[in-house]
């Protein structure tokens, strides 16, 4: 399919949201959350997309992709995806650069639907109406109050899993880790299925003797038990535990998502580091032929539509910082019922805007 229309203009426009106090997980703190959305422009239209980055990633958007697009039929989504890759060589293709690909990716496919009149949905192909959810924070520097509110917001959006932060300092309170998943489970029920994520704090040691208690504990994912980059450590623990070890958030490109589905029971893919809507479908593409499901890591608003289009889905990550921006800087960010997000059939493309009260966090 062509089109007659050309892509005239890209913009980008940066926001940041304080989050709701402090928050760290094993490896890192925060106090914000930046989305950094580009605005390609074509035939009077305009499709929207963003990523969770560094302002720097619109640097890359401004300096070394808008050339490169404008001009081009902007249905020929494909061709701008690799047209945009290799004008990056130079300057690395993961990282920053991709996420910068990704923004400017969903955008297209956002005008590419809007341009047809048509929800995002249904350009992508559909084979389920709603997308599961599971709610996702527990920060590790959470006290026992702070933790039991998130997970009463779960349990109000109808989530049937729960997931939190473990691995504080590195792995350095096993003690605390253990107790703050038992806390997780008196709060949560024992309907709820458990999941925890370490964000590759701890060694292999560490993670394999841990994760026995965990699997005593009942807990069904443990996410990121080491690096992402320690294939081999992923694949050691994996043969130890009984609950699914998942990994993939950072993936960037097909190159990563082969490396590590040989080493985990479900891929994480993020459609905001991964390429877009293009990476993403190819990276879900690649871990069906091995048999493995794929879960959308946060961008809970972007990932509804793409989600919905591969059979080998299995859960949407419903993040707390994300979930608190798309409210804050976007229209229509879908809300949860009964545990799903559900797609938007009355809006062409993926069916978000910016609201007009976002200006109060934009700063670029």
């Amino acid at each position: 399919m062509t089109s007659t229309a050309r892509v005239e203009d890209l913009r980008v426009a940066t926001y940041t949201v304080p989050t709701d106090g402090p928050e760290a997980d094993g490896t890192l703190t925060w106090d914000t959350t930046t989305a950094v959305v580009v605005h390609v422009q074509a035939d009077g239209t305009s499709g929207m997309g963003w990523t969770y980055s560094s302002p720097a990633a619109g640097t890359v958007v401004i300096e070394h992709l808008a050339e490169v697009l404008t001009g081009r039929d902007p249905f020929d989504i494909t061709g701008a995806w690799e047209a945009m890759r290799r004008s990056c060589r130079n300057y690395g293709t993961r990282g920053l650069v991709m996420q910068a690909i990704s923004a400017v990716d969903i955008a297209l496919w956002d005008l590419k639907a809007k341009l047809l009149h048509q929800p995002l949905s249904e350009i992508l192909g559909q084979s389920r109406c709603a997308v599961k959810i599971y709610g996702s924070g527990g920060f590790t520097n959470l006290d026992d109050a702070r933790l039991a509110r998130q997970i009463e917001s779960w349990q109000a959006a109808g989530c049937t899993a729960m997931k939190i932060k473990i691995g504080q300092d590195w792995g350095g309170d096993l003690n605390r880790d253990l107790a703050r998943v038992r806390r997780l489970r008196l709060l949560a029920g024992d309907d709820v299925e458990l999941m925890v994520d370490a964000n590759g704090a701890y060694t292999p040691g560490q993670a394999r003797r841990i994760g026995a208690a965990l699997d005593d504990l009942g807990v069904v994912w443990f996410e990121e038990p080491v690096s992402s980059d320690d294939t081999e450590g992923l694949s050691e623990v994996r043969r130890a535990l009984r609950c699914d070890v998942a990994a993939g958030e950072y993936v960037a490109d097909l190159y990563d998502a082969r490396r590590l589905l040989p080493v985990v029971d479900c891929l994480q893919l993020d459609v905001t580091r991964c390429g877009g809507y293009t990476g993403w479908r190819a990276a879900a593409s690649l871990a069906a032929a091995r048999n493995r499901q794929v879960s959308a890591h946060c961008a809970p608003a972007l990932h509804v539509p793409v989600a919905a289009a591969v059979p080998n889905f299995r859960h949407l990550e419903y993040f707390v910082d994300h979930a608190r921006l798309e409210a804050e800087v976007f229209n229509d960010a879908p809300t949860p019922r009964d545990g799903h997000l559900h797609l938007p059939h009355d809006r062409p493309g993926h069916g978000v805007s910016i609201a007009e009260d976002a200006e109060r966090y934009r700063h670029t």
